[in-house]
């Protein structure tokens, strides 16, 4: 299942300085790498090396009835037969974080995605010239967190600008955040800074749009 996808808009292409580092970040926070061509990461990565706390234990120690048996009822002998739940939740969260424009690759995927964008050029003050895509494989809570996080963290290490989506009851939260640049195209689409998504994963009403 594919989960939620962050943009990141640059001004520029990356110079090769900043592809090392940016590649340097994603051998960092991954337990997984493969490197499809220069730029374009295939990763499992931690959340915990992103910074999110690990619930791995509470997980594993919940009991594991309900799904077996379902509606019925459990008594406390047929309960402990049962167990505990063995598939508790995997923290490695797959992603596909990848640069793309002119020169570097997925062209035309960038085209498609960046025609006839005014509002957002001028929020960013800049049209772009390539981007980086940061796309959840899955699509739990932690992946719309983990998603926000890692977004961040590259543009720690390359800068630009996020795009996100928005729902209709997100537009007036996000407008208040701080590091937010904008908000575009009839109040969907939000414009920051990695301080305005590290804002947003923190606030109660904070999902991603798929």
């Amino acid at each position: 299942m594919s989960g939620p996808t962050l943009v990141i808009e640059l001004a520029e292409p990356l110079p090769p300085a900043a592809l090392r580092e940016f590649r340097a970040l994603m051998v960092g926070l991954s337990s997984h790498f493969a490197e499809k061509r220069p730029g374009f990461f295939d990763v499992n990565v931690p959340a915990e090396r992103l910074g999110v706390e690990s619930r791995r234990e509470e997980v594993w120690r919940k009991p594991f009835p309900l799904p077996l048996l379902g509606n019925t009822s459990a008594d406390e002998e047929l309960a402990a037969l049962v167990g505990f739940n063995p598939q508790r939740e995997d923290w490695r969260r797959p992603f596909l974080v990848y640069l793309m424009g002119p020169g570097v690759g997925d062209e035309s995927l960038f085209e498609a995605e960046h025609a006839d964008e005014p509002e957002v050029e001028a929020v960013l003050g800049f049209r772009p010239t390539h981007a980086v895509n940061v796309s959840a494989c899955c699509n739990r809570e932690i992946d719309h967190v983990a998603t926000a996080l890692l977004t961040a963290a590259v543009m720690d290490v390359i800068g630009g600008v996020v795009k996100a989506e928005l729902l209709d009851e997100q537009v007036s939260i996000v407008a208040g955040l701080p590091g937010v640049l904008g908000i575009a195209n009839d109040d969907w689409m939000a414009l920051g800074t990695a301080e305005f998504l590290r804002a947003w994963v923190g606030h109660p009403a904070f999902r991603l749009v798929k």
